[in-house]
């Protein structure tokens, strides 16, 4: 529904959504996060020394290949690219004496258009780590105080942090904003905040 509604808006079909993989948000042209990837061979149990190895090979090579697509991003080159590319088949290609890891380097072999999005799109980002900062200030609120009482109580607090959040994001301080929204006398004028969102970078 949200999708739907930002495509009619004007946002592009060919924007990125990048995930964690959820669900919900495999919508259009899907992105994966290369963070919570890791995430899932750090959390694998391992019953003997040579799965134990097994993982940790992995994660070092799967470290330096990230790191090789950061520097990437910031010199996109086509045959690099394509080098990038021949390595991701190498890396997610071996097997092992792990099951749990051999299942889930063939998911990442089964996703690896979504993995290497940054590819056709350099400045996609390749974790979703600044969404996740973004959310945390709602999540320690949820835990404090255990929710809202009502979906009104709900619609505020969403409605104030995601107005907060914006405003910083744009240098804005969020005071400021709110004595101009409700015309405190001697308030600095603060401007729309859709018109700066929609602003080129």
């Amino acid at each position: 529904f949200l999708w739907g509604c930002a495509h009619e808006r004007g946002v592009s079909p060919e924007v990125r959504i990048l995930s964690d993989d959820a669900g919900q948000f495999r919508l259009a042209r899907h992105a994966l996060c290369w963070v919570h990837l890791e995430r899932g061979i750090h959390a694998l149990p391992c019953a003997s020394t040579a799965q134990a190895h097994a993982v940790e090979r992995l994660r070092a090579d799967l470290w330096g290949f990230y790191a090789d697509l950061r520097a990437w991003r910031q010199a996109p080159e086509p045959k690099a690219a394509a080098r990038l590319d021949r390595r991701f088949d190498t890396l997610f290609r071996r097997h092992t004496r792990h099951p749990g890891l051999n299942r889930l380097l063939a998911r990442a072999r089964d996703r690896k258009g979504e993995l290497l999005a940054v590819l056709q799109m350099p400045e996609l980002p390749l974790h979703t780590n600044a969404a996740e900062n973004d959310l945390r200030a709602y999540v320690t609120r949820r835990k404090i105080s255990a929710g809202t009482r009502s979906d009104q109580g709900r619609d505020a607090r969403d409605a104030c942090l995601g107005l907060l959040k914006t405003a910083a994001k744009h240098g804005i301080s969020f005071w400021d904003y709110l004595a101009d929204r409700l015309k405190i006398p001697g308030a600095a004028h603060v401007p729309f905040l859709p018109d700066l969102i929609a602003k080129p970078a």
